[in-house]
């Protein structure tokens, strides 16, 4: 018998929500992305204005120290995702980089839009479902998620595993508000804050 692929539900459409779901779909995994603005990675569109900066060409000492006080939190994904990794993942997208005198890495259209609209064409082929306008507000007493949406409450069955890439409170009018918290606060789960700008 062929065992069914996880479902997976990822909160937050972002560019972490959104990689994410390349990644598993990839993998065969049944993924739906919620987010609760009526579209997709817009702070993503709008750092786009402005060249998009990818990443850095650092060694890894130096990219960890750009991190600040979150570093030793941070050390582990970013070895398991390095900055070349990432370029490599664009590629993959049909998305050219280069890196600029100052050593960060920008794609060649210097826009975010031509690498978003790849990746949700990837996504589409994967078969990703995309839920606009579901604000998460927890979870039932089965670990059902609950929605708020545009035709009231909605309750979705447990999935196999639940993703959060909610983001933070940066730009509220772009969806970035942080919302989310109080709903973590309420079940105890300790939240890691970083105080504190990142070294650019």
């Amino acid at each position: 018998m062929t065992q069914a692929m996880p479902r997976v539900a990822i909160i937050g459409g972002g560019p972490a929500g959104l990689i994410a779901a390349d990644c598993l779909s990839a993998q065969g995994a049944k993924v739906i992305i919620y987010d609760h603005m009526p579209s997709l990675a817009r702070k993503f569109l709008m750092a786009g204005r402005g060249g998009l900066n990818l990443t850095h060409t650092d060694d890894r000492e130096r990219f960890l120290t750009r991190y600040g006080t979150a570093a030793s939190h941070l050390s582990a994904a970013l070895d398991a995702f390095p900055p070349a990794a990432l370029c490599d993942w664009c590629a993959q997208l049909g998305i050219e980089t280069f890196v600029g005198s100052s050593g960060r890495v920008f794609p060649i259209q210097m826009k975010a839009s031509p690498l978003l609209r790849a990746l949700m064409a990837r996504l589409a082929r994967h078969g990703v479902i995309l839920r606009t306008r579901w604000r998460w507000i927890g979870w039932a007493d089965d670990d059902a998620l609950v929605f708020e949406t545009p035709q009231g409450r909605q309750t979705t069955p447990a999935p196999d595993a639940t993703l959060l890439t909610l983001g933070g409170a940066t730009w509220p009018r772009l969806g970035s508000d942080a919302g989310w918290t109080g709903v973590l606060d309420a079940e105890g789960i300790v939240l890691f804050r970083f105080a504190g700008p990142l070294i650019g």
